[in-house]
């Protein structure tokens, strides 16, 4: 069974900094898609960044240069350090995963998700 547990979630002023982690179980991690979308209430989902399985990343162009994807495939665990947060950024973040030679297509849409973990930037 594919279990994917966020936490690290949290509130912080504008500016501020957050480091999401999101552990996978169930599934051979580093043969996997792995990526991170978000939904803020009454927003459609939003792809944020994913890690290919060479560790390559890819991000939206609203957090690149902020956001930092990363995982450690000792430990089954994906990473996001989120710096200069934005009021804009608080949502409800998911991990993702999909089994996909070229990680391609949206991250919304994959077939493995966790229950995410809330983010709220206030100004």
């Amino acid at each position: 069974q594919v279990q994917l547990v966020e936490s690290g979630g949290g509130s912080v002023q504008a500016g501020g900094s957050l480091r999401l982690s999101c552990l996978a179980s169930g599934i051979t991690f580093s043969s996997y898609c792995m990526g991170w979308f978000r939904q803020a209430p009454g927003k459609a989902r939003e792809g944020v960044a994913v890690i290919r399985h060479d560790g390559s990343p890819t991000y939206a162009d609203s957090v690149r240069g902020r956001f930092t994807i990363s995982k450690d495939n000792a430990k089954n665990t994906l990473y996001l350090q989120m710096n200069s947060l934005r009021p804009e950024d608080t949502a409800m973040y998911h991990c993702a995963a999909e089994a996909k030679v070229f990680c391609s297509g949206p991250v919304t849409t994959w077939n493995y998700r966790g229950q995410g973990t809330q983010v709220t930037v206030s100004s």
